[in-house]
């Protein structure tokens, strides 16, 4: 294997990263730190996010490639600039300090895990909310192409399957995998998605149909 780049510069261990729609550069983000910005093909960094008095736990890129969105560790949601400048901030219960982040390929809905048992879906335009309740602390999720379908991945080795069109419903589950220490992630693939692959602690590799 040869290594291209190595991307130092953090002082906090790695808690998610990013790619850009394009491809061509990359986020990274420390625990409760900062996320820096990266361009794959030299390994400079283009450009470090921060914010007086909250750490920055999470990331992902807007659609369009123009913006980024962070989780913050005070729970809020933050809305940048690629050149750093903050743009909008969205306070409250809407992110938890390690928590997956998504946004839809509208760039409307923003897509988080704001409580232990609870994924937001929040307009960032109209403000409304919509809440996926489970009964079990989420450990990740997975949004589907077409933003229609969301992976719940749970604590107790259990995949939920829910619609996200409307009102949120849980259309499916599944079991087999197994996890008991680390964060397992599940992911659609295969002709129109329909399929649901999932990591799993005993060195399989689980497929489903759903």
């Amino acid at each position: 294997m040869c290594v291209k780049h190595r991307l130092s510069g953090h002082q906090k261990p790695i808690s998610s990263v990013s790619w850009s729609p394009n491809d061509e550069e990359l986020l990274t983000c420390g625990v409760e730190e900062s996320i820096r910005r990266w361009d794959v093909s030299t390994g400079k960094c283009l450009q470090i996010y921060e914010k007086a008095g909250a750490g920055l736990v999470s990331c992902t890129w807007f659609p369009s490639g123009k913006h980024i969105l962070s989780g913050l560790s005070d729970k809020s949601i933050c809305m940048w600039e690629l050149d750093g400048k903050e743009v909008e901030s969205w306070k409250g219960q809407k992110s938890l300090k390690i928590s997956d982040l998504d946004i839809t390929a509208d760039g409307e809905e923003i897509i988080s895990i704001c409580k232990p048992n609870t994924v937001l879906l929040f307009n960032k335009e109209t403000k409304d909310e919509r809440f996926i309740e489970e009964r079990q602390t989420i450990t990740s999720f997975s949004l589907s192409k077409d933003n229609k379908f969301l992976l719940v991945n749970l604590l107790n080795q259990e995949i939920n399957l829910w619609n996200i069109e409307g009102d949120p419903k849980l259309i499916g589950k599944y079991r087999g995998h197994r996890r008991s220490r680390f964060i397992i992630r599940s992911c659609f693939g295969g002709l129109e998605q329909a399929f649901i692959a999932s990591g799993s602690e005993d060195s399989q590799v689980w497929i489903f149909i759903h």
